[in-house]
This record gives C-alpha cells, sequence and structure tokens, in this order.
C-alpha cells in the first residue's frame, strides 16, 4: 500500500471548509477574471487576517506568487537575498530570476534555515562598485524550509538591518499558518508590523486544492501587478473556484486551527522518534520533522509503502504533517518504525 501522509503537505486533499465554498459558489452564472462576489469576500477575508488595508492578487501557484512578488520589487541589474536553503533558491526552477529577467540570488547562511541578520550585513556591504548586482531584495521564508519559525525579535532585526540598506522584504508566506501558530502570534506581527512590504500567503499546504495570495502591504508596490499575472498566466478566468476556497479557509478559522493541528502531530511524531533513539536534526518549531534514519531503516519503511523526502536541506528525511494528519497515521508510521528496527 503506498502511503503519502508524511511526502508533503501538498499529498494531502481539500480540507472541508474549502470544499464546501468551492461546491457553493459553483451555483449559477458568475463575472469572470475576479470581478465576482466570491473574489471581493475573498480580499476582504485576508485584509482581516492581517488587520491592514492592502493589496491582494491571487496566482495558482506558490512559485508564481514568489517570483512575480519579488520580480515586482527590483529591475534586472538587483539581487535578491534568501538563504541558501530558501525555497525561491532550491526548488523553484530559478523562477525568481526568469521573472525578474535576470535578476541575481544571493545566498545568506544562517542556522537551520533561518538567514543570519550579519550575512545579510555582509552581502549588502561586500562591494557596492557597477559591476555587483545591486542588493535589492531580502526574502524569509516562514516557516522555513527546515522547519523552523523565525521569532518576532527575529524578524524585527531582518527587517530593521534591510531597511537600513534601503532593501525591500519579501515573505514567503507558503507555511504562514504554522508559524503563527507556532508562536502563538497572529499574523500581522510577523509581517507589517515588523516591515515585510509584500507576502506571498500559503492557502495550498493548509487545505487549499489552488491559489496562494500576493499581499502587498506598501500599496505603492502593487502599481500594474495585475498586469504581471495576466502575462504570467496566472489570472485564473474563473477566478471564484480559487477565492472561494480563501473564504473558506479563513472565515471559519480553518486556516489557524489547522496550522495548529499539523504543528500538534509533527510535534507528536518527533517525540516518538526521539524515544526510539532516532536523532532529529533540526528543532521541530512548525510541521516538519527531519528524522535520521540510516540507509537500510529508509529503505525499509520505503518497502512499507511509505513515501518521504530524503534530500532537502543540511541532511535527515523530512517527514511533514498537514490538516489531514491524524493521530492513527503517525502511530501507524511509528509502529512500523518499530517493527523495522527491532528486526536490525
Amino acid at each position: 500500500m503506498e502511503r503519502y501522509h508524511f511526502a508533503s503537505d501538498n499529498t494531502a486533499g481539500v480540507c472541508p471548509e474549502a470544499w464546501d465554498a468551492m461546491a457553493k459558489a459553483n451555483g449559477g452564472f458568475a463575472p469572470s477574471y475576479g470581478d465576482d462576489a466570491w473574489t471581493k469576500e475573498a480580499a476582504d477575508a485576508i485584509r482581516a487576517l492581517f488587520e491592514t488595508e492592502c493589496e491582494m492578487f491571487f496566482t495558482f501557484t506558490g512559485t508564481a506568487a514568489n517570483s512575480l512578488a519579488i520580480a515586482s520589487l527590483c529591475q534586472s541589474y538587483h539581487s535578491v537575498i534568501c538563504h541558501e536553503y530558501a525555497h525561491v533558491e532550491t526548488d523553484e526552477c530559478g523562477g525568481p530570476e526568469f521573472f525578474t529577467h535576470g535578476t541575481k540570488v544571493l545566498l545568506a547562511g544562517g542556522a537551520h534555515g533561518k538567514v543570519d541578520p550579519r550575512e545579510v550585513e555582509r552581502i549588502v556591504t561586500s562591494r557596492d562598485d557597477l559591476h555587483f548586482p545591486k542588493p535589492r531584495v531580502l526574502t524569509l521564508t516562514q516557516s522555513t524550509e527546515l522547519g523552523t519559525v523565525y521569532t518576532v525579535p527575529e524578524l524585527e532585526a531582518l527587517c530593521a538591518g534591510a531597511k537600513k540598506h534601503g532593501l525591500k522584504v519579501h515573505m514567503d508566506g507558503a507555511r504562514l499558518a504554522n508559524a503563527c501558530a507556532s508562536l502563538g502570534v497572529r499574523p500581522a506581527e510577523l509581517t507589517w508590523k515588523r516591515g515585510v512590504d509584500v507576502c506571498s500567503l500559503g492557502g495550498v499546504k493548509n487545505g487549499l486544492a489552488m491559489g496562494e495570495a500576493v499581499v502587498f502591504f506598501d500599496k505603492d508596490l502593487a502599481a500594474e501587478f495585475e498586469f504581471r499575472c495576466k502575462q504570467a498566466g496566472q489570472l485564473a478566468s474563473k477566478m471564484r473556484f480559487i477565492a472561494a476556497g480563501w473564504v473558506g479557509l479563513l472565515k471559519t478559522g480553518a486556516w489557524q486551527k489547522y496550522g495548529q493541528h499539523a504543528n500538534h502531530q509533527a510535534k507528536t511524531l518527533a517525540s516518538e522518534l526521539k524515544a526510539l533513539g532516532i536523532g532529529v536534526v533540526n528543532p521541530v518549531e512548525a510541521n516538519a520533522v527531519f528524522a535520521r534514519f540510516t540507509p537500510e531503516v529508509k529503505e525499509a519503511l520505503h518497502a512499507k509503502g511509505w513515501h518521504f523526502y530524503g534530500f532537502i536541506g543540511t541532511g535527515g528525511c523530512r517527514l511533514m504533517c498537514s490538516w489531514a494528519t491524524t493521530s492513527v497515521d503517525v502511530s501507524s508510521f511509528v509502529t512500523d518504525l518499530k517493527e523495522v528496527l527491532a528486526k536490525g
């Protein structure tokens, strides 16, 4: 039996709140290209989530959301600073470079997937001559690709350092719900109140079928962004089916609830692994667990049908929990792991 429960939070289905809203949106006719009531309601719900006026646009994918958002902040001769394991660097097939027409990505170090402010300072001040791509954007992943979370003080330090050097700040918030749940704070505290200019807000990894939201807190930066979306093939003709999922996710509180749920399952899984003597590579602060399995254990678990990745980040096998992960899923995995370990 093939079991994808921990392969990715993308392997889970659509949460019932989003599914129900999409079914309601399916009744009758509605204006196209975002001029419908569902899209307006979703936009208002996102403004309420962030507790501020902002401009937002919906895209089909997170790669498009990140790439187009970054492209709106810089020119082709600029550069973008990100962590060496950031999703925009490791998993988007050069999307940011493509949509910016050549903006260079500069890699920063930092423990457990988080950019070290000293690295930003080093990169920005290393050169200021005409022959070097001028740093223009700092992009931060929250939560990180290694399952850790930037705290409020950490974000304040990073954003302050960026602003000191005239950098705009983009946040890849594909798992922002998990970060908020981990820290027990509202989204505003991790975004615009800290100095983030634009956020790629994630919903797919938290129960949507499709569709991310690009949210501009600095509305001046959103000028003509709709043309970028259209040119990139990201303007949905039946926009209401993207927007309706957001309405279902946000108006019911499911976005927050499922972020908390996935985090809880990850912590439970990590605790069970540690009890079996399995090393956990990074702090478990969101919904990812990086376990240090031997090649033999990894192969045996794959043979039992479990799918998970072993090439992400600094080492270890990544086990992702989602809105749909249950305690039964966790216990089934642990039971099979115990059997594998007992066989030596």
